[in-house]
């Protein structure tokens, strides 16, 4: 009990949040057993996280969880649909994407209304990449209708996303 409470402070400290730690596949007790490498390997090995029918959000609160994904360690799969703030997710290192799923991209704006707040934009660029970016850049970020992609359409513009096996 000592070693889980130490734990999930040490993890709150860190940024990381108790509801990430809870999820680790690595019991607290056995944390510091074998060193950075076992942890990745039991990591990989973890059963994945599961991002499914997502329509997005606050981004703020996308970019803190997607902190928080990729510190797990664990696999993210990204399944069903991923709308707006979710597409945040897509560049994870450890993030796949559904052969199946829709991704849709809009301009960001402030709930309820068609004002696009300044600078949000721009903090969801800085998690794009090729011509993801490049679309985004062009015509997405002012754009409040969803365009929305195959999971393969934006595998072409990003070719470093991955698709999951299944």
């Amino acid at each position: 009990m000592i070693r889980h409470l130490f734990l999930v402070a040490a993890l709150t400290l860190s940024g990381l949040s108790p509801a990430v730690a809870a999820q680790s596949p690595v019991p607290a007790d056995r944390a510091h057993a074998g060193g950075t490498a076992a942890l990745h390997l039991a990591a990989t090995r973890a059963k994945p996280i599961l991002i499914v029918n997502d329509k997005g959000g606050n981004v703020m609160a996308a970019v803190q969880r997607r902190a928080e994904l990729e510190a797990s360690g664990r696999p993210v799969e990204i399944r069903g649909y991923c709308r707006s703030a979710c597409t945040l997710y897509l560049t994870m290192r450890n993030a796949c994407l559904g052969p199946n799923a829709i991704v849709g991209f809009h301009a960001p704006r402030l709930p309820g209304t068609r004002i696009i707040p300044p600078l949000v934009d721009q903090i969801m660029a800085a998690h794009y990449r090729n011509g993801v970016l490049r679309k985004w850049n062009a015509e997405w970020r002012h754009d409040l209708n969803m365009t929305k992609l195959k999971a393969r359409q934006v595998k072409a513009l990003d070719p470093q996303i991955r698709l999951c096996a299944r």
